[in-house]
């Protein structure tokens, strides 16, 4: 079974994730992607992430993904109820699903560029291989190539730049802004009526 791993916080879950999610698939033709919402990232403010906020990150990508059979969910690092640390989902991923093949894990260029100051990098490099979708314009491969040297093994996805910040989402929400152009249609009426993200 190939499997592929899509984990983030997905705050919220927005089109932009899943057409890479999609270009991923398409293009490796992978089994399955598997979303991983985080339930509290450990470079993040924890009071942005408390409990109820990783709630309903769960529940909107779960809608968000609900209608594509090549798309899954894993509540694993939300069970956890701890810091999202890659290296020990990764792990406790290969006890469950004992994959016959190495790991997938799709990761933008802007999270992957500082991949050495995650927990446990060493031992993280020889567990998956990393699909890399660009997340700036102007991209530049170099210092890319310096981390494959160190034994990151990488596969750059060609798919267009596409500037979607979750950020930016959240606010619109607090200003009343539609966001149906940008958030899949069944998140964002979760959004809506569970008033997540307003003030």
């Amino acid at each position: 079974m190939s499997i592929c791993l899509y984990q983030g916080s997905f705050n919220p879950i927005h089109n932009a994730h899943l057409a890479v999610a999609k270009y991923a698939y398409d293009k490796f033709n992978f089994e399955k992607i598997v979303f991983i919402p985080a339930f509290k990232p450990p470079h993040k403010d924890l009071k942005e992430f408390d409990l109820d906020n990783a709630f309903h990150r769960l529940n909107m990508v779960e809608l968000a993904v609900k209608d594509y059979p090549y798309f899954d969910v894993s509540a694993i690092e939300y069970i956890r109820n701890k810091p999202s640390y890659t290296y020990d989902t990764i792990i406790q991923l290969y006890e469950i699903l004992k994959p016959e093949e190495k790991i997938n894990f799709i990761i933008g260029t802007d999270a992957f560029i500082k991949i050495e100051t995650w927990y446990n990098a060493d031992k993280l490099k020889e567990l998956i291989n990393f699909i890399l979708f660009v997340r700036e314009n102007n991209f530049d491969e170099t210092p890319f190539k310096l981390l494959k040297e160190k034994g990151y093994i990488y596969t750059l996805m060609n798919m267009p730049f596409n500037d979607i910040s979750s950020s930016e989402i959240r606010e619109k929400i607090k200003q009343g802004k539609d966001i149906c152009d940008i958030v899949p249609l069944k998140a964002a009426e979760y959004i809506k009526l569970n008033n997540v993200y307003k003030i």
